[in-house]
C-alpha cells in the first residue's frame, strides 16, 4: 500500500477509541502548540461535545472525520485557553462602571476624568475610581484631600490606588465617613496607615487596613450593577483569550452570584475561587466542604489570606528599611503568630492556603507558617501558593520548593514596577525581586496570571513580559535584569498547564491533550515564532470554551463553527 492509502492506514492505527466516533468539527491546517509532552505541536484537532477528542496532523484528522465540518486555520496558532491564575474578576468588572484612572500623568489628567465622569451621577451620591499611581506623575508623592476640595467640594470621593492598596478620598468622603478622623488624633489600625500632614491631620490617603475607615461607610453596589459588572468582565476576559481564571477573594455573596452565572449558561470562565479570608465565606466552606467543578465552571476549595501590602505604596513588608525611605519597613497586616494560627485553621478546614505576600518579610512570614502548619498537620491538601512573591530574600528561594509550594506571579509587575523598583529596593535586593527564572532553578512550579485589574486583563502582556522583561516600547534594551527571562515554552506553560495545577485542574485543563475540555485560542500571529514586538500586535481572533466559541474577532467569525 503506497500514497495515500498507506497515510489513510497509519491514521486509523493511531486513532485511540474514543475518536471513532463522530466530531461535532475538526480545526485543520494550524499550528498547535498543545503545551502536551507527548505532542508538543500539531496541526489539526477534533472537537465533540465540550471535549477534545483527537490531536495530529491534518492528514490524520481529515481521514478521521471525513464527515465532519472543517475548519481551515489557514497556518494560524492555536494555544490552550488562558488560564489566569491571580485577578479579581468582580474587580475588574465595577472598574468598568466607575471613572477609570489608569494611565494618568498627573493630578490635572486625573481632576479631569472625574469632572467627566461625575456628570452622569446623581447629585449627592460617591464618586468612585480606580487606577491612579502617583509614581506616574511628575511630582512623585501622594496625593492630598485638598486637591480633590478644589473640585468636589460637597461630592464624596473615594479613589483606589492602581495595586488595591491605598486610597485616595476628599473632605467630604472623610466627614460622611467619619468626621472625627478630621479632628482627633485616630490611632493607625494594625495593618494600616493613615497618611497624615505635620499638624497629624489626615491627608487623604489611607493605606491597607486603614482603607475599611472609610471603605465600609460607602454604600455597596445594587444586585443590578453587579450582574453587569459580571457580564462585564467576563465578556472582556474571553475578549482577550481567557478561559479560566482564579479569583483571588470572594465573599459568600459573590460566589451566589457565580453560581447563578453558572446556573443560567452566561458564565463562560472555569473560576477557580479563594474564598476572602476568615469570614461568612472561610466559615460556610469550612463547615459544608468545598465546591468542586460545579457545572464545570465552578470551584472553591482555596483561601486567600494577605500578609503585606504592595510595593508600590510602601506598604510591602521588608526585612531590611526601604531604601528610598529609611526607618519605613512598610507592614505586616496580622502578627507573625496571629497569622500561623490562621494557616492552621484553614490548612484543617481542608483548604489549599493563598496568601499575597510581596516583601521579602512577608514571603519570610508566611514561609514560617505554612512551615509550621505542615510540620504540625502534616502535608494536608497540598499545592499551597504564595501569591506575588515578589521580592524574596536568597535563602528563601530553596524553601518554596523544601516546602512543595507553587509561586503564583503576574509578569507585567516587573515591567510595570521596573522604573522604581531599585529605588525601593536598592541595587542588592532587587536582584531578588521577580526572579522567575531563580524560582524555576530550584525545581519551583510557576502559576501566571496578571492581577487584574491591577494590570490589563490581557495575557499576551504578561506573556510577553516574561520573555521580554521589556516595556512596549522595548525597554530596557535586552531586559530588566535579563538573566531572569523565561522561554516562551516556559511562559505559556505558566499560563495555561501550570496554572491548571495550580488549581488542581491539569487533568481537565491547561493542554490540547484528547479527552480534556475544549478550551482553546486562535492567535492572529505565532507567538511562538514571531519577534517579540510583534506579540503586542498580536489579537485573539476566537475564544472557544468547552467547545463553543463564545469570542471572535469581527474580522475572524469563519473560524466559529455553525451552533449545533
Amino acid at each position: 500500500m503506497k500514497g495515500g492509502g498507506a497515510v489513510l492506514l497509519a491514521a486509523m492505527l493511531l486513532l485511540p477509541m474514543q475518536a471513532r466516533g463522530q466530531a461535532d468539527y475538526v480545526l485543520v491546517n494550524g499550528r498547535l502548540y498543545t503545551v502536551d509532552p507527548a505532542q508538543p505541536v500539531a496541526e489539526a484537532m477534533a472537537v465533540r461535545g465540550d471535549r477534545i477528542l483527537m490531536v495530529g496532523t491534518t492528514a490524520q484528522l481529515t481521514a478521521a472525520y471525513p464527515d465532519a465540518p472543517h475548519i481551515d486555520l489557514q497556518g494560524r496558532a492555536v494555544v490552550p485557553g488562558f488560564i489566569d491564575a491571580h485577578a479579581h474578576l468582580m474587580g475588574l468588572g465595577l472598574s468598568r462602571l466607575r471613572a477609570d484612572l489608569t494611565g494618568t500623568r498627573s493630578v490635572e489628567e486625573i481632576l479631569e476624568r472625574l469632572r467627566e465622569f461625575a456628570r452622569q451621577l446623581p447629585e449627592g451620591t460617591w464618586l468612585l475610581g480606580r487606577g491612579w499611581d502617583q509614581n506616574d506623575w511628575p511630582v512623585k508623592e501622594f496625593p492630598t484631600r485638598q486637591m480633590l476640595d478644589e473640585v468636589f467640594p460637597e461630592r464624596p470621593v473615594w479613589l483606589v490606588r492602581i495595586d488595591g492598596h491605598a486610597a485616595w478620598a476628599n473632605t467630604a468622603a472623610i466627614r460622611r465617613a467619619n468626621p472625627a478622623l478630621l479632628t482627633e488624633q485616630i490611632p493607625d489600625p494594625e495593618g494600616g496607615h493613615i497618611v497624615r500632614d505635620a499638624e497629624g491631620r489626615p491627608t487623604g490617603v489611607f493605606i491597607d487596613e486603614a482603607m475599611d475607615l472609610i471603605a465600609r461607610h460607602i454604600p455597596p453596589p445594587s444586585e443590578a450593577e453587579l450582574e453587569e459588572a459580571l457580564r462585564r468582565a467576563v465578556a472582556e476576559a474571553n475578549r482577550f483569550g481567557l478561559t479560566g481564571v482564579h479569583d483571588a477573594g470572594a465573599s459568600l455573596k459573590t460566589i451566589q452570584g457565580y453560581r447563578r452565572a453558572v446556573d443560567d449558561g452566561t458564565l463562560t470562565l472555569r473560576l477557580y475561587v479563594m474564598v476572602d479570608g476568615l469570614g461568612e465565606a472561610f466559615d460556610y466552606f469550612c463547615e459544608h466542604g468545598p465546591l468542586l467543578d460545579y457545572g464545570g465552571r465552578l470551584t472553591v476549595r482555596s483561601v486567600k489570606f494577605y500578609i503585606d501590602g504592595a510595593l508600590g505604596s510602601r506598604g510591602a513588608a521588608l526585612l531590611a528599611d526601604y531604601s528610598d525611605d529609611p526607618g519605613n519597613r512598610g507592614l505586616l497586616r496580622h502578627e507573625p503568630e496571629v497569622f500561623a494560627d490562621m494557616v492552621q485553621r484553614a490548612m484543617k478546614c481542608g483548604f489549599q492556603v493563598n496568601t499575597h505576600a510581596i516583601g521579602d518579610r512577608g514571603v519570610r512570614v508566611v514561609l514560617d507558617a505554612y512551615e509550621k502548619a505542615l510540620r504540625t498537620l502534616g502535608r494536608t491538601v497540598g499545592r499551597h501558593r504564595v501569591e506575588h512573591a515578589q521580592v524574596v530574600a536568597p535563602e528563601d528561594f530553596a524553601r518554596f520548593a523544601e516546602l512543595d509550594l507553587i509561586a503564583s506571579m503576574q509578569p507585567t509587575h516587573a515591567t510595570s514596577d521596573m522604573y522604581w523598583a531599585e529605588d525601593r529596593l536598592g541595587p542588592e535586593r532587587v536582584r531578588g525581586a521577580y526572579a522567575w527564572r531563580t524560582f524555576l532553578e530550584h525545581g519551583v512550579r510557576l502559576a501566571f496570571g496578571s492581577d487584574f485589574p491591577v494590570e490589563l486583563a490581557n495575557p499576551l502582556l504578561g506573556f510577553y513580559a516574561a520573555i521580554t522583561r521589556q516595556d512596549a516600547e522595548g525597554w530596557p534594551e535586552g531586559g530588566w535584569y535579563p538573566e531572569q527571562r523565561l522561554t516562551r515554552e516556559e511562559a505559556l506553560r505558566a499560563f495555561t498547564l501550570d496554572a491548571a495545577y495550580a488549581a488542581f485542574q491539569e487533568h481537565e485543563l491547561g493542554s490540547l491533550t484528547p479527552g480534556k475540555y475544549a478550551d482553546f485560542v486562535v492567535l492572529s500571529h505565532d507567538i511562538m515564532t514571531v519577534p517579540p514586538e510583534q506579540i503586542l500586535q498580536t489579537r485573539v481572533l476566537a475564544t472557544f470554551f468547552g467547545g463553543r466559541c463564545v469570542y471572535h474577532d469581527p474580522e475572524a467569525a469563519g473560524l466559529c463553527p455553525a451552533s449545533p
